[in-house]
């Protein structure tokens, strides 16, 4: 039991990082490949960016929640350069949900809000991954 609990930091940012990779990187362009609309891909695409808001903020609380336990499942030395990366992916998942996609899904400059979007989306990637690989060398 106390194996399974150890490698419990290594699985949540592997399922962060993880679904991260498939939703923004493959399921969503294949939407826009396959759907017949491009208003019906997007919808269907913020529904997506929204779970996926979710995963990150309950993947990113509980690596908080085990980091922080008195009974630490990893090393004390190896949290706090990994909560900065927690924590800034958080903010990013929820300045992407509630900063950036009512802009986008009110057509509201397109352009320049879905840049936004996607360089946030890759820089919560990008503090998903780093805390998937701090989590890998614990």
């Amino acid at each position: 039991m106390r194996r399974l609990l150890s490698s419990l930091p290594v699985w949540l940012a592997a399922l962060w990082w993880g679904s991260m990779t498939t939703i923004g990187f493959w399921v969503v362009p294949m939407l826009f490949a396959n759907l017949p609309s491009p208003a019906l891909a997007g919808n269907m695409a913020a529904k997506l960016f929204a779970a996926q808001t979710w995963v990150a903020l309950a993947c990113g609380l509980t690596l908080l929640l085990v980091l922080r336990s008195n009974q630490a499942l990893a090393p004390v030395e190896k949290a706090p350069s990994a909560l900065l990366f927690i924590v800034g992916g958080m903010l990013l998942a929820l300045l992407s949900q509630y900063g950036v996609a009512p802009h986008i899904v009110a057509r509201d400059n397109l352009a320049l809000w879905h840049s936004v979007g996607t360089a946030l989306y890759v820089a919560q990637w990008l503090c998903a991954g780093v805390t998937f690989k701090k989590m890998q060398s614990v």
